[in-house]
C-alpha cells in the first residue's frame, strides 16, 4: 500500500473536526485501556492496518497485556475481559456493522448494565470516531510501521 495524499494539508478544517471528536472522546471518562480495546476492535472490523498499529502500540504502552490485545479479535471466547468491556466491545461490533442488525434491545440492555446514559453516548461518540478515522486512513493510503506512541498518563 502506499499513501495517495495526506488528507490533514489537503483540508485542514476537516481534520481538526475530527480531532476535537476525538479529544472530546479522550476526555469523555471512558477508560482509556477501554478505549483502546474499542479502537482496535472497530479496526479489525473494518481491516485497517495503519491504525492497527496505532491503537495496538498506544494500549501497549498503557499497560494493556499481549493477551487481551493479541484475544480481542475471540474476545467471546477468551476470559481476559470485563462484562462492561464484554458489552462495550459487542456494542462497538454491532456499530461498525450496523447495517446488518443495528443495535439490538437486548444488546442495549446490556450495555446499560454496565454504564449509564450519557456514558452510553459517550461510547457510540468513540466508536464513531474510530470508524471514521478507520475510513480515512484506508480511503488516503495511510502505511502502518512508523507510529510511535506518546507517553500516557
Amino acid at each position: 500500500m502506499e499513501i495517495r495524499f495526506d488528507y490533514t494539508k489537503a483540508q485542514p478544517e476537516a481534520f481538526q473536526t475530527l480531532l476535537k471528536l476525538e479529544g472530546y472522546v479522550r476526555k469523555s471518562g471512558i477508560d482509556h485501556k477501554l478505549l483502546e480495546l474499542i479502537k482496535i476492535r472497530a479496526s479489525q472490523i473494518n481491516g485497517c492496518a495503519y491504525c492497527l498499529d496505532m491503537h495496538t502500540k498506544d494500549a501497549r504502552a498503557m499497560g494493556e497485556t499481549e493477551q487481551r490485545v493479541y484475544m480481542l479479535n475471540a474476545w467471546r471466547e477468551a476470559p481476559f475481559y470485563t462484562e462492561a468491556e464484554r458489552a462495550a466491545i459487542a456494542l462497538t461490533e454491532a456499530v461498525t456493522k450496523i447495517s446488518e442488525a443495528g443495535v439490538p434491545q437486548e444488546l442495549y440492555a446490556q450495555v446499560r448494565n454496565h454504564f449509564d446514559e450519557g456514558q452510553f453516548v459517550n461510547l457510540i461518540m468513540a466508536i464513531n470516531a474510530i470508524n471514521s478515522w478507520n475510513r480515512i486512513a484506508i480511503s488516503t493510503g495511510m502505511v502502518p510501521g512508523d507510529y510511535q506512541p506518546a507517553a500516557h498518563k
